[in-house]
């Protein structure tokens, strides 16, 4: 079957209150991604977010963002009245995220509802924080104990909870209580919502894609309370961090500064912790892409301290002993590989062995002439997902403006069209054709947005992720656009039966 997406992650939905949230917006994409005969809505990850605003720079690998909460819908339960909300400032633009603003406001609004809330607690929030004990616990404490110490990272709190002692952590969960069901009530709310909003969209026909990245934050729940999951010294300072070699893109190469896994003493344990969190995400979506899949077959570790990424070496990861363990628990998995950057043939045979789809992108396909393997043409197989561009890359306007003469020309003659300013659409166009069983654009892309809207500049920091649509963009006539599209290409969908959920077998 072939089928298509629209990739817009749920930050960037209309909204009043400054930033996408889980309420009418969010149910108003998905009817029109069913009107137009999308099946997929690839969201990115639901992480909170933290310093440079990313999804992929969380404080916890489990944990939803609070920004996303709807206040309507809490409001509905009588948690909140509008007049808590509605007079604030929430923007300083329409089209943009102001993340600073939204720092200081959710948090106290979300206190509000709290407090009703606590007045009445429901029977299910008992429930729900014990089914979450594993994450949740760690996670709850970690955010009071942030907020105790005006927001610093936890390498820069007291000796003996930088070291996670069992007396100091007794203490604070016995002098945080309230703080503690605070930020365990707040991922009560985005759970709910969340759990409610895929429920609609399962109905629709609609598949929700989410993200694992690959990497935890230094200044995480997980890196602060479970330091064996990390190549950590004994003061629990990385031995090394992650990120990427130089290459003409990037000249000293990418530092991302996470702590790398333990992949060695994981093993030993049959990969427990990874599971755990691959169950947890299949659950919560109905795929998930697996960002940086090449790390696991090798990861490049650069040594702690330095300042650029050039003198990084490449190790060995977990290879296929990971997604082995996985598909003995799990059977099969929807899973879409980012297979992307550094390829070798041993990423190549990892990713042929494992089954999953993996990822062509357009925006690569017209620098390196007729070979070049993300062009249609050089697809080898429909067991892949062909995009026009990911989160990371321009808008396809953007792509054009940036291009070389060269590329341009190359993509004008392979697409044959006579003008530049077509290419876009041609693009689009090319995408769905293609054989990939799946087709994904940004929703900039259909929007024919200019280069401004770019979602993230990888290696930068600032002015990132705060893209935001309006309700002006989702007119009739687009809407008919993109639905001929998927007539056009075979790619139409029409559910005939509810959405299977992400994952075959329950954990043993």
């Amino acid at each position: 079957m072939r089928e298509s997406g629209i990739l817009l992650p749920i930050t960037a939905l209309p909204s009043k209150h400054g930033i996408g949230k889980m309420g009418k917006a969010a149910y108003d994409f998905i009817d029109f991604l069913s009107e137009t005969g999308c099946r997929y809505w690839q969201i990115l990850p639901l992480s909170p977010t933290s310093y440079g605003d990313s999804p992929y720079q969380s404080c916890s690998t489990f944990a939803g963002n609070p920004y996303l909460i709807d206040f309507d819908m809490l409001a509905e339960k009588g948690w909140l009245q509008p007049a808590d909300y509605e007079g604030l400032r929430w923007e300083t633009t329409e089209n943009e995220i102001d993340y600073a603003l939204l720092y200081q406001q959710v948090i106290p609004v979300l206190r509000i509802a709290y407090e009703n809330f606590a007045a009445h607690k429901p029977s299910d929030f008992k429930k729900f924080c014990a089914r979450q004990r594993d994450w949740l616990a760690n996670y709850a404490l970690f955010m009071a104990l942030k907020d105790a110490h005006q927001g610093n990272p936890w390498y820069e709190w007291e000796p003996e909870l930088v070291m996670h002692q069992e007396k100091a952590i007794a203490e604070a969960q016995r002098t945080c209580k309230k703080e503690i069901e605070f930020y365990s009530f707040v991922q009560y709310c985005f759970f709910a919502q969340w759990e409610k909003l895929k429920q609609y969209a399962n109905k629709k026909g609609i598949c929700m894609v989410g993200d694992i990245p690959i990497y935890a934050a230094y200044d995480s729940a997980e890196v602060w309370a479970q330091p064996e999951l990390f190549q950590l010294d004994e003061a629990k300072k990385p031995v090394a961090v992650a990120g990427c070699p130089p290459d003409p893109f990037a000249v000293t190469g990418q530092l991302w500064g996470n702590p790398l896994w333990n992949w060695e003493a994981m093993e030993k344990n049959g990969f427990e912790w990874w599971l755990d969190r691959i169950g947890f995400t299949l659950n919560m979506y109905d795929v998930v892409r697996i960002d940086h899949f090449r790390g696991f077959e090798k990861y490049y570790a650069i040594p702690y301290g330095h300042e650029t990424a050039e003198h990084g070496k490449w190790c060995k990861g977990p290879d296929y002993s990971l997604w082995k363990a996985a598909k003995a628990r799990f059977g099969d998995m929807n899973v879409i590989a980012e297979d992307l950057g550094n390829i070798t043939p041993a990423v190549v045979r990892l990713l042929k062995r494992t089954g999953f789809p993996g990822m062509k992108v357009m925006q690569f396909a017209f620098d390196s002439g007729a070979s070049n393997p993300y062009l249609p043409h050089n697809f080898e197989t429909s067991n892949c997902v062909c995009y026009t561009g990911t989160h990371d890359n321009h808008t396809l306007r953007g792509w054009v403006k940036s291009n070389s003469d060269e590329t341009n020309a190359y993509a004008m003659a392979y697409l044959d069209i006579k003008k530049k300013k077509k290419l876009p659409k041609a693009v689009l166009k090319a995408a769905w054709r293609s054989t990939a069983k799946i087709a994904i654009a940004q929703m900039q892309d259909f929007l024919d947005s200019p280069p401004s809207a770019r979602v993230n500049t990888p290696s930068t920091l600032g002015g990132n992720w705060v893209f935001r649509t309006v309700e002006a963009d989702y007119t009739e006539k687009l809407k008919k656009n993109i639905r001929e599209m998927n007539e056009t290409y075979g790619r139409f969908f029409v559910p005939e039966k509810p959405v299977k959920k992400g994952r075959s077998k329950k954990k043993n």
